[in-house]
């Protein structure tokens, strides 16, 4: 069972003035692991963790290192939740997420669903 949807896009090159006139926006928004990045695929991690966000309902003491776009063992994106982005996923159940992501030269792109954690279980916590 679906918990919430989350969609957010983002408009890179707005994306990118922001990183030049805050250097610092960088450190603030992402985990260690996320920084270094080309600039379109930190926008399209900014989007995944709005997205993410949008699907929990709620964003009340979130801190945004707490939600970390990695890759999984298959190279698909996932995310890894420490704090209360985990705490709040699991009070609401949440048992699996599902990510997508895409960026091109202008926009980047996430799409999240937030599945129970029976659904979860009977998929293996995975996605079919």
């Amino acid at each position: 069972m679906i918990v919430g949807i989350g969609v957010d896009l983002v408009d890179v090159p707005r994306f990118v003035r922001s990183i030049d006139r805050t250097p610092g926006l960088v450190e603030r928004l992402f985990a260690e692991g996320e920084r270094g990045r080309p600039a379109r695929s930190l926008a399209a991690r900014f989007a995944a963790k709005e997205a993410l966000i949008k699907a929990l309902g709620d964003s009340s003491g979130f801190r945004w290192h707490d939600m970390e776009v990695v890759t999984d063992s298959d190279g698909k994106p996932s995310f890894l939740l420490a704090g209360q982005v985990a705490q709040t996923a699991r009070a609401r159940g949440v048992g699996h997420i599902h990510l997508s992501l895409s960026h091109d030269g202008d926009s980047a792109f996430a799409f999240v669903v937030a599945e129970r954690a029976e659904r979860a279980e009977e998929s293996g916590g995975i996605a079919r």
